[in-house]
């Protein structure tokens, strides 16, 4: 994706797609996924290369993207707690604690980002 905005997109990662929320604005960043009591799908922050889980109500993945939208490291984040920032993170992926490992998401794999209603195959 070019320019990003806040809205909803599909997250693609090893042939698996993902509904995918993009936060883009700072507005959007900064709410996250605070309030929530979980999400269906992911959270992409962007930019961004660090985020925390105070005042979050369950236990997070975190995905630290480049530029070219690959994995630099993933961790999970129980609630109140500080995640590193990653030098080369240009975007963070949030999604429940557990669901990267199921999409096949780990350090070195590329994603893909696309609108939500882009038709796949042909």
């Amino acid at each position: 994706m070019g320019s990003w905005v806040d809205g909803r997109a599909v997250l693609e990662v090893a042939g698996v797609d993902v509904p995918l929320e993009v936060a883009a604005s700072y507005r959007a960043r900064t709410r996250g996924l605070l309030g929530r009591d979980g999400i269906d799908g992911a959270l992409l922050l962007t930019p961004a290369s660090g985020v925390h889980s105070f005042r979050m109500r369950f236990a997070i993945d975190v995905a630290y993207l480049n530029r070219d939208l690959r994995v630099v490291d993933v961790c999970t984040l129980r609630p109140g707690r500080l995640g590193r920032p990653r030098l080369r993170a240009r975007h963070v992926l949030e999604a429940e604690a557990g669901a990267m490992a199921r999409w096949g998401v780990r350090r070195g794999v590329r994603v893909r980002v696309r609108p939500r209603d882009e038709v796949v195959g042909g």
